[in-house]
């Protein structure tokens, strides 16, 4: 199995005897792409929405899960699930959902992305979606102003803005110019450093202290969240300021987040993934959009920076870590 790769039917079926295998594999499948690696907490999200329509995995349905951090792979694994005939793909990140769209337009997509699904080519309407497709998702360009927001209410000193993006990305470009458009309303300036591979996290710091950026905007890609942990530590070793957008960040030692809660927009999904297991149709299903989100603010490392964080703050934080 690569390193970087993941593709199983969860549960081990692989280990299981050949009467129990066929067994399983009588189930409806779900089949589950993603850019990027899913974590427990996802997971489990995902399940609890398929509970919620009353399918347990492995007593009545099957979930086969094709992840990797290779986005050229993602249409040949989405093909995959199309030749299995799986009874419903569930897209996680918006390279999965235009990698499944592009493999069919029979076999039922749920999606859970960030950004436009109709600007994306996913959908034609939010309300009632044509052919295959429906899902959740969040207009990541409509968080970045109160992002920047935040980062300069916390660090007002810092008038360059560093912005990390994954140029493998098929929206970096859109993104890129969403966040220059939300700085420059509030009076920023920006510098897009990109990292599209382990190797270039290194180089893309490196760039930000030489052009002295004040803090950092860490894009939302899926990518970036399997290098969470290297991310937050070159952020502390070089003494910059960032916000992410995913809470886990935040809790693995990144300074601040702000961002739609994953879990619950993932339980959504495996709630459509459910409804659609019991017959229903993508286009009759409207696309979800989020209604919780989550402001977390990590004191341990605000403290590190020398960076004392203003009541007001404090005060709006769904969760401070001290």
């Amino acid at each position: 199995m690569k390193r970087r790769e993941f593709i199983t039917l969860l549960g081990g079926a692989a280990a299981w005897p050949i009467a129990a295998r066929a067994q399983q594999l009588a189930k409806p499948v779900v089949g589950l792409l993603r850019a990027g690696q899913m974590d427990e907490n996802n997971l489990r999200a995902f399940r609890t929405g398929l509970s919620e329509l009353g399918y347990e995995e492995g007593r009545n349905v099957a979930i086969e899960m094709h992840a990797t951090e290779q986005y050229a792979r993602l249409p040949a694994l989405a093909s995959e699930f199309v030749r299995r005939q799986v009874a419903v793909i569930y897209a996680s990140t918006l390279p999965a959902a235009l990698a499944a769209k592009a493999a069919t337009a029979t076999i039922p997509v749920v999606f859970s992305i960030g950004g436009d699904p109709i600007e994306a080519g996913l959908v034609t309407s939010m309300n009632r979606p044509t052919g295959n497709l429906t899902g959740a998702t969040i207009f990541l360009g409509e968080l970045l102003p109160k992002r920047l927001e935040l980062l300069r209410e916390l660090v007002p000193s810092a008038t360059l803005i560093g912005v990390l993006v994954n140029p493998n990305n098929p929206n970096s470009e859109a993104r890129s110019k969403d966040v220059q458009e939300a700085a420059r309303t509030i009076g920023l300036q920006t510098l897009i450093v990109h990292a599209g591979s382990e190797r270039d996290f290194i180089s893309a710091f490196a760039t930000l202290v030489q052009q002295r950026a004040g803090a950092l905007v860490v894009g939302d890609d899926p990518f970036f969240g399997i290098y969470s942990e290297q991310i937050v530590a070159l952020a502390a070793r070089y003494a910059l300021p960032a916000i992410y957008f995913f809470r886990s960040d935040t809790v693995n030692g990144g300074l601040m987040s702000y961002g739609a809660d994953i879990d619950d927009q993932i339980r959504q999904a495996g709630a459509y993934v459910g409804r659609i297991l019991k017959g229903e149709k993508p286009a009759d299903l409207p696309v979800l959009q989020p209604t919780k989100f989550q402001f977390v603010i990590n004191l341990k490392t605000a403290n590190a920076l020398g960076i004392s964080v203003p009541t007001s703050l404090l005060l709006r934080a769904d969760e401070v870590i001290e």
